[in-house]
């Protein structure tokens, strides 16, 4: 039997398995899923890690192989754990998980930003950049312990029999400190990026006005690759393009030294994100014998700050915070703790901006959120600014009442594939079942129909960018075996209740396994 036979092969599942249960939210249509998503994996597939697509997206990209590693535990648990480990082995000294892994058989100009431009093993030797590999220096959302914790879950024999989490763990660990000791910007405890990439999400009109300040370097003195695999209608601009690029430049030619750069934001959905792999790490600590409680208190510090920090009441949903509205501090900020308006930041100028994309509902996956909040996120989901339920079935990237929406242009309006397995699962945690099931359906129903499509319109679904993209099929496979949720529904909207019950752990339920041994 080849690969991609054992591969799309259903054997027999591991202790508990995820298949959905035979019923009407499951119908005939999908029985195949698991085979289509499963060849998608292994077209992808370098032998060491997996690439979100072939010709777009040649080399290795930090948080699309956690979210691949959270798909493919249900048909490889050990390839599953061997992505993250390869990734891991890209870590600098000073704990950061660069962006990009770069594959050297890969010609250089099959992708811009290449290996040439970033000059890792040079540039950031003060850094501590790997010697023999070739990186990015800036970062992505740190999904990794979450999905590390996933993978261990679905076949934790084998786990434990590699010693996989004993080995991630440490430079987990020390992902987490070079995020929350070098990149606490703004003084508060709050995570900041320096880059658009860093937060995922590149040309989100979140980041139009930081950009605005940043003089573009000359379109001569670089040239796109991706313009040569997707229509430059459904790409950010060349303007766009030419701010990305001077703002790396910098960002390089300081030695990737954190703290001066002219673009600083704190973005909720990367905050959040680091929370729920907070309480992820808490579960290895205890997987390995250790204590968790220091992790989970974070995760309740860093959530309430969030709240602080981020919430903005009128919105209904987490704003994004510009630290470098007053211009570029000399040194590095400091700030209290308050809500806007009272206990103002130190950083000058700094302020939230107004723009409403998926990342202020990101926030939504974390178990401690007050419910009053929780409620208004879901409210602000199903209103008219994302419309999921009524005239969208998947989430929007970005309000589509704002001027800047594009439901064809990346991050200016599309739904991913990521943030829908994102919001499911944020439901799911606060009892929204019903939305939950909705959300997935529409994500297993679209990524089928568009050939695992990157992202789609989100009113009409048709696909955009690349086909056959690595971490919609991985997602899909998980939402195939999403088991039944076990969650009563806690009528958000009614609770006078400020916190999650401690026992209700949502995302981060030790009973969250894989499905299958490969």
């Amino acid at each position: 039997m080849d690969r991609t036979a054992q591969l799309t092969a259903r054997s027999t599942p591991y202790e508990t398995a995820y298949d959905p249960p035979a019923t009407a939210t499951t119908p005939a249509t999908t029985t195949s899923l698991h085979t289509r998503a499963a060849r998608v994996l292994e077209a992808n597939w370098t032998g060491a890690s997996t690439v979100p697509s072939r010709d777009l997206y040649p080399h290795q990209w930090s948080w699309d192989s956690a979210f691949i590693a959270i798909g493919l535990r249900h048909v490889s648990p050990r390839r599953a754990q061997t992505e993250l480990e390869t990734l891991l082995a890209a870590q600098w000294g000073d704990g950061r998980v660069p962006h990009i892994v770069f594959n050297p058989s890969v010609p250089l100009d099959a992708y811009f930003p290449s290996p040439d431009f970033w000059r890792s093993s040079t540039a950031g030797r003060t850094a501590g950049a790997p010697r023999t590999l070739q990186t990015s220096g800036i970062v992505q959302p740190p999904v990794h312990a979450l999905a590390a914790w996933l993978v261990h879950r679905a076949d934790p024999e084998l786990s434990r029999a590699r010693g996989f989490l004993a080995r991630v763990h440490p430079r987990l660990a020390a992902w987490h400190r070079y995020l929350l000791h070098r990149r606490d910007l703004g003084g508060a405890g709050l995570v900041s990026v320096v880059h658009p990439w860093e937060q995922g999400m590149d040309n989100s009109p979140c980041w139009d006005a930081p950009l605005a300040r940043i003089t573009p370097a000359p379109a001569r003195s670089f040239r796109r690759a991706d313009l040569d695999h997707g229509a430059a209608e459904d790409r950010p601009t060349d303007l766009d393009y030419g701010r990305y690029v001077r703002l790396a430049a910098d960002y390089r030619d300081a030695g990737y030294a954190d703290g001066g750069g002219e673009f600083a934001v704190e973005d909720p959905a990367f905050n959040a994100l680091l929370i729920a792999s907070e309480y992820a790490l808490a579960r290895i600590a205890e997987e390995l014998g250790a204590t968790g409680s220091a992790r989970r208190a974070r995760a309740q510090r860093l959530t309430a700050t969030l709240v602080e920090r981020l919430w903005d009441a009128e919105a209904g949903m987490f704003l994004c915070r510009d630290l470098r509205a007053g211009g570029t501090p000399s040194g590095r900020g400091a700030s209290g703790s308050g809500a806007e308006g009272e206990d103002e930041p130190r950083v000058p100028g700094s302020r939230l901006l107004p723009e409403r994309a998926v990342s202020g509902l990101v926030p939504l996956i974390l178990p401690g959120l007050p419910r009053d909040i929780a409620a208004a996120l879901v409210r602000t989901l199903r209103g008219p600014h994302f419309s999921v339920g009524d005239r969208t079935r998947l989430v929007p990237s970005y309000d589509l009442l704002g001027e800047a929406f594009d439901p064809h242009r990346y991050w200016r309006g599309p739904a991913w594939f990521n943030t829908g397995w994102l919001l499911e699962r944020g439901l799911r945690t606060h009892g929204e079942t019903a939305a939950a099931e909705a959300l997935r359906r529409a994500v297993l129903d679209l990524a089928d129909a568009t050939d695992f499509a990157e992202y789609v319109d989100p009113y009409t679904g048709a696909p955009c960018g690349a086909t056959g993209f690595g971490w919609t099929a991985a997602l899909a496979l998980d939402l195939y075996h999403r088991p039944a949720v076990r969650h009563a529904r806690q009528h958000l909207d009614k609770s006078t209740q400020r916190v999650v019950p401690p026992t209700d752990t949502g995302t981060f339920d030790r009973s969250d396994r894989g499905g299958h041994r490969g």
